[in-house]
């Protein structure tokens, strides 16, 4: 693995490094709920907002009610999630525009990847999708894609990888991240199992593959 696993400092915010985060040798952090932890994978600084982080809600919990400035993003990896607008179980993808408002909850507990004040304040859209009722497309090779949200040259999407498929030699303009939900993506530069998490830099270059069935969340164009 690449060996910024280990020294990546998550108060680090410069877009420039390649970052990877293998999310199950972290420990986690409580956060002000103390039915709710942490663990930070990056954040602008102490006093922002603006942080990528996977969050555990134990059972029964909840998280007092906050806004987000700018945003916040949500991929629920396990349980369900909830709050006073529905419930979201496993495969449910949240977008929450800046200066949306709510009381996160959750009654059987759950894990979610979460990124917080990313967006840019024009990106207004509200977003609520269950991944496990929708149909993907076909991507490049036999790639599968669902396309999640896209604004101002970001996008962000599933994409599932069959057992054995190599994707071509590209760059990233504008970057890429990557969250490894299932299985295990690999490039020349190292393998990354379920629960890592990539961050490639604009104008970076690689050439993925895979050797089982794989699925990760995509977002590019970003950085």
């Amino acid at each position: 693995m690449n060996q910024r696993e280990t020294d990546f400092n998550p108060i680090n915010m410069d877009f420039s490094q390649r970052v990877v985060v293998n999310t199950h040798l972290q420990d986690w952090v409580e956060s002000p709920s103390k039915t709710v932890w942490r663990k930070p994978l990056e954040k602008e600084k102490p006093e922002s907002g603006r942080t990528t982080s996977l969050v555990r809600f134990a059972e029964n919990s909840q998280f007092a009610s906050h806004t987000h400035p700018l945003g916040e993003e949500i991929w629920v990896l396990s349980g369900v999630f909830s709050d006073e607008n529905g419930d979201y179980p496993a495969g449910s993808y949240l977008r929450n525009p800046p200066g949306s408002y709510h009381q996160p909850h959750s009654k059987s507990g759950c894990e979610l990847f979460v990124k917080l004040d990313h967006f840019d304040q024009n990106d207004t859209e509200t977003v609520r999708i269950q991944s496990k009722k929708c149909n993907f497309l076909p991507g490049q090779g036999r790639l599968e894609v669902l396309p999640l949200h896209s604004f101002k040259g970001e996008h962000t999407a599933l994409v599932k990888w069959p057992a054995g498929e190599v994707f071509k030699l590209h760059r990233h303009i504008g970057g890429e991240e990557i969250f490894v939900i299932e299985g295990e993506f690999r490039d020349e530069l190292g393998v990354y199992p379920a629960g890592t998490w990539l961050r490639n830099p604009h104008w970076s270059q690689h050439q993925p593959y895979v050797e089982k069935d794989t699925l990760i969340l995509v977002k590019v164009g970003h950085l």
